[in-house]
């Protein structure tokens, strides 16, 4: 049996269109007649719940025998209605729409989490997840910070674990952020509504959302605009013929990758964490560039996105705890072990007075460390702190830092049988701001040319 993903696939066409009946529309003759003339041109059909709720008894009688109609037309259903609860009522939802109503797939709201979604994960069936929806008040909710990154983000990351065949409802009124769900979420179907009545930009969505290796992956909801159109099999084949054109126009233009972590360059920059000028550093030579991660401290979203940066890399090393050099990683292994849960602990300067301590924190002799630090220059002030841990009886194998700054550090820790984990590199900075006219040809060079010297 073919599955719902396929059946849409297969029909080589992007449009959804919406059964969405006003209460005088609310008429089965009606509705059969608008899908005898659009089901040539759409991949599903899409009735929402609520519609047909308000009519009571009736209107659910239409439902379940339009949804039958629109099945008989060769023509999956998506049956619109946020479902979602707790425990046996989310099995008592998902029942009614797939086994009472004959649904083909559903929209889910995420709110209550995977044990509430998994009622209606059902094999060949589809489910869209609830990720940004088109009404100005998802800024509420939608557009807080969770763990560095606005929630709607979260959701998309969170659903790629729930599942490989979950879609995202994203809509086309942000189309940015269609973008933004597409890179965490590659290979998700979007289900995006808003198009049309509402203003969303037809092109954009597209392309944005586009899978570019199938020319699939996304379907665009027109509802009011066919349904309420004097002729709605003439609006629907327009549609149609324009989602087709956007598709090619997309699939026709090059390909623009990212640079990896890009967007957290950019942010790093704009928040003053790197600085271009005449610096004196540590060790008394002069740079052209200069790094100062104690400014996240003043931005906390930004230092979320810096915590979780780190634990890409975090989760791939086998350790215990996480030990933060003082002090611009403190803050930072702090934010990290919110995020994954890993103890910390931190080497110091033993002081006379106290407890004397060149460790704070709790541990146990033969544990794993990683050591944290924000960057690294030369390897003197990792030998420092790595000292009293395994005088303490603790084992290092592996320091994580934001900013490699090529500069002799990682070879002289690998020298001495250590491992050295950066997410970034100085090249890979100045090169990704000149590449986005953050900073002149003539200061990457400057600092390009400061690093081969």
């Amino acid at each position: 049996m073919t599955g719902y993903y396929e059946w849409v696939e297969g029909s080589k066409s992007l449009l959804c269109v919406g059964l969405d009946p006003t209460p005088q529309q609310l008429r089965l003759d009606f509705l059969k007649d608008v899908v005898l003339a659009t089901a040539p041109s759409a991949a599903v059909f899409k009735p929402n719940f609520g519609f047909y709720l308000a009519g009571g008894l009736h209107g659910l009688e239409i439902l379940s025998e339009l949804i039958k109609f629109i099945h008989g037309q060769g023509v999956p259903v998506i049956l619109d209605g946020k479902w979602n609860d707790i425990g046996n009522t989310a099995v008592a939802y998902g029942a009614g729409a797939f086994d009472a109503f004959g649904a083909d797939a559903v929209t889910v709201n995420p709110y209550l989490g995977l044990d509430s979604v998994e009622p209606f994960l059902r094999a060949g069936k589809g489910v869209y997840i609830l990720c940004h929806t088109t009404n100005p008040g998802s800024l509420d909710l939608q557009h807080q910070m969770v763990g560095g990154q606005p929630l709607y983000l979260y959701v998309a990351e969170l659903t790629r674990r729930w599942g490989s065949d979950i879609g995202l409802v994203v809509g086309a009124t942000f189309p940015e952020a269609i973008q933004e769900v597409r890179e965490i979420a590659p290979n998700a179907r979007f289900l995006i509504p808003g198009v049309g009545s509402q203003g969303g930009d037809l092109e954009r969505s597209v392309a944005a959302g586009l899978i570019r290796a199938t020319g699939a992956g996304v379907l665009v909801n027109a509802s009011r605009s066919i349904v309420g159109a004097p002729d709605p099999g003439l609006a629907a084949e327009k549609m149609f013929n324009d989602l087709n054109a956007a598709r090619d126009k997309a699939l026709a233009q090059p390909v623009v990758q990212r640079e990896p972590y890009e967007r957290l360059i950019r942010a790093l920059f704009d928040a003053g964490c790197v600085k271009f000028g005449s610096f004196t550093l540590a060790s008394g030579k002069k740079s052209p560039i200069y790094i100062d991660l104690r400014m996240l401290v003043s931005d906390t979203n930004l230092l979320w996105q810096v915590a979780r940066a780190y634990d890409s890399i975090l989760s791939g090393l086998v350790y215990d705890r996480l030990a933060a050099i003082p002090y611009a990683a403190l803050p930072i292994g702090t934010a990290i072990s919110l995020i994954n849960g890993r103890p910390m602990i931190y080497p110091r300067e033993a002081k006379d007075h106290g407890t004397g301590q060149s460790i704070e924190g709790a541990r146990r002799r033969g544990e794993v460390v990683v050591v944290i630090d924000d960057l690294i220059t030369t390897a003197k002030s990792k030998f420092a702190a790595i000292d009293p841990l395994q005088e303490d009886g603790l084992q290092v194998q592996d320091i994580v830092v934001l900013i490699d700054r090529e500069q002799g550090g990682r070879e002289q820790l690998e020298l001495a049988g250590y491992h050295l984990h950066s997410l970034l590199t100085l090249r890979q900075i100045v090169g990704t701001l000149a590449r986005l006219d953050l900073i002149s040809a003539e200061q990457q060079q400057e600092v390009e040319a400061y690093l081969a010297a």
